[in-house]
């Protein structure tokens, strides 16, 4: 039985013009979805304003109050009306959409904001007296003089009053004020130049300071370090690689961690386009594809990463709240991040995190003492190596408990002049753990994750050389497939030949598979060509083919490296570090665990109370 739409009638319908309350109440609800929205709607207009000096004020997790003050070029008195007018803007005269400098062009926050709460303006421009206008629910009040010395003050109270069905959807006062908090560091990231500051006025008081950030001085780059200091903190700013690729027009800059500086989510990864925050996942795909041969499936990587542009190459009017952004050449944009993270990654050789030693001294807890413990003068290198003659007989006894420390020779005991980056080994412990001294502290190595990572890096570099080995099949698997699909697989061809995946078209919709990678044994081709396509339809692009290889070539590491248990001669130890200094990524081993832990003196004597 078919059920009629309530909405239907049996009259006639009617066209009607809505009026402007009910236009910009609608429009409101994509421009503003929650008190954040409305947080970053102002700030980029206190930013597009040339303000130096911003600050965010909000209560009950902007529900009740928000107040955005900025030192910026101000608003005329004339210009106040026609600012909260739909679709009336100073940063775009409307006859090109596509070369856009500013955060905002689309005029529609003010009005929108207008509709739903109750919006007071306050501003002052240069040669102008002070003015204020409010707006209740899209009611407008007439401009009045004002009091204020320049800028502008935007108020806003009682959010969503005249649409109370929005206000049951909004979440607990503490969500929406850590979501504004998001808001205004993500700006405050894209500026470095601008100082911000955001306060929690609720109930009674001044209240208190949630966020601030200075001003940055300096050059960019600086400047940017700086900021990413401040707002995301020591140890990412700490543990970072600077970014700085171009290529056709387009410019990457900013920052990323590494890989053993990684999060169990996304929530560190920050993406900017002309300097506006964005959520594209385009951008989110190839900083994935980055990290993805050195990360494990379940950690994140971490990066603050800009991406500059002429306007004309990138549309940022896809959306009203102006989170997406579609690029004139995706593939070029992508291609530009994995790169460029990738070169700065391979430069970083074996570095690893320093929240790795970080998290190895938190787990060592002297006891406590209350006798004062008194510093003694560090022994020479003669003393040492008498130190060590002397207690090498005791170490060879509990050998097969502890495990084994050799000797040092003369020769390798003065290889500390050399000052290499992981030391000299000392010994072996556990068959397993390799023990270096270094110029500043000490090491200790995992030698069978250490040794895999090395393998299976010189095995990606064969790869890379010599091709992957293409198994032909004896009789071609056909694959029907949508028209759409089978277009897109072809448009892949020769990236897919280089490893291994020999396709070709076979009329209408079908696929015929002639050659599959040979290291990965009998495959099932259709399951893999729409696995591919699962992965172009969600990143634009697809990594599957080559993740599944290097897998292999991982396990074949994995098998073929030092194992555990295994025991070690110095010189065998020795070459394992100075192997480790010399290739990339060694840092972190094929599941991006570190391969080393690095612990300088004054910690170490610092866990016994020396100084």
């Amino acid at each position: 039985m078919a059920h009629l739409n309530p909405n239907i009638s049996d009259l006639q319908p009617v066209i009607r013009q809505l009026d402007d309350a009910a236009i910009n109440r609608i429009a409101a609800g994509e421009v503003v979805e929650r008190p954040a929205s409305a947080v970053k709607e102002l700030v980029e207009n206190a930013v597009d304003a040339g303000a130096k000096r911003i600050t965010v004020e909000y209560a009950d997790g902007g529900k009740t109050l928000i107040r955005v003050t900025d030192d910026g070029c101000g608003i005329a008195p004339d210009d106040l009306p026609l600012a909260l007018s739909r679709h009336a803007t100073s940063k775009i005269d409307g006859s090109d959409l596509l070369n856009i400098h500013t955060f905002g062009f689309r005029g529609e926050a003010l009005p929108s904001l207008g509709a739903v709460g109750r919006l007071t303006i306050t501003s002052r421009a240069a040669g102008h007296e002070g003015a204020a206008i409010v707006v209740n629910g899209g009611e407008f009040g007439a401009v009045k003089p004002a009091a204020l010395n320049s800028g502008t003050v935007v108020t806003l109270r009682d959010l969503f009053f005249a649409t109370p069905a929005r206000l049951k959807f909004l979440r607990t006062d503490r969500a929406e004020a850590q979501a504004i908090g998001d808001v205004v560091k993500r700006l405050a990231m894209a500026d470095p130049f601008v100082s911000f500051t955001l306060r929690d006025v609720s109930g009674d008081g001044d209240g208190r300071d949630v966020f601030r950030v200075s001003a940055e001085q300096g050059e960019l780059f600086d400047a940017l370090h700086g900021r990413l200091r401040a707002v995301l903190g020591r140890e990412f700013a700490d543990n970072s690689l600077a970014i700085d690729a171009e290529r056709e027009g387009l410019h990457l800059t900013g920052f990323a961690a590494l890989p053993t500086y990684s999060r169990g989510s996304s929530v560190a990864q920050y993406l900017f386009v002309n300097g506006r925050p964005v959520r594209d996942k385009l951008l989110v795909g190839a900083l994935r594809g980055a990290y993805f041969d050195f990360l494990s499936r379940d950690r994140h990587p971490a990066a603050a990463l800009f991406l500059d542009c002429d306007p004309t190459l990138v549309d940022v009017n896809v959306h009203p709240a102006k989170s997406e952004v579609r690029f004139r050449d995706p593939g070029l944009a992508r291609g530009l991040i994995v790169s460029g993270l990738r070169h700065a990654l391979a430069n970083a050789g074996h570095r690893a995190s320093t929240t790795v030693a970080n998290a190895t001294l938190g787990a060592m807890t002297p006891e406590p003492s209350g006798a004062r413990v008194y510093q003694m003068d560090r022994p020479s290198m003669g003393a040492r190596t008498a130190a060590y003659e002397a207690q090498a007989p005791g170490f060879a006894e509990t050998a097969g408990v502890w495990g084994r420390v050799e000797t040092p020779t003369e020769e390798v005991m003065h290889r500390d002049d050399e000052d290499f980056p992981l030391g000299t080994a000392r010994g072996q412990v556990h068959e397993n753990y390799i023990i270096a001294q270094t110029a500043t502290g000490m090491v200790i190595v995992d030698q069978h994750a250490a040794h895999e990572r090395l393998v299976y890096e010189k095995l990606k570099r064969q790869m890379g050389e010599n091709g992957v080995a293409a198994q032909a099949l004896l009789i071609p698997e056909i694959v029907e497939l949508s028209a759409g699909d089978c277009g897109r697989l072809l448009e892949m061809v020769d990236e897919m030949s280089r490893f291994g995946l020999g396709i070709e078209a076979f009329g209408g919709s079908a696929i015929a598979v002639r050659e599959t990678p040979a290291i990965l044994g009998e495959v099932n081709a259709r399951a893999l060509l729409l696995d591919i396509l699962d992965e172009l339809a969600d990143q634009n692009d697809s990594n599957l083919l080559q993740a599944k290889i290097e897998a292999i070539l991982s396990r074949i590491a994995c098998h073929g490296s030092i194992r555990s248990g295994r025991r070690m001669r110095g010189e065998e130890m020795n070459a394992l570090l100075r192997e480790m200094e010399a290739t990339p990524h060694s840092g972190q081993c094929n599941h991006g665990r570190p391969t080393y832990v690095e612990l300088k003196l004054a910690d170490i004597e610092r866990l016994f109370g020396r100084t």
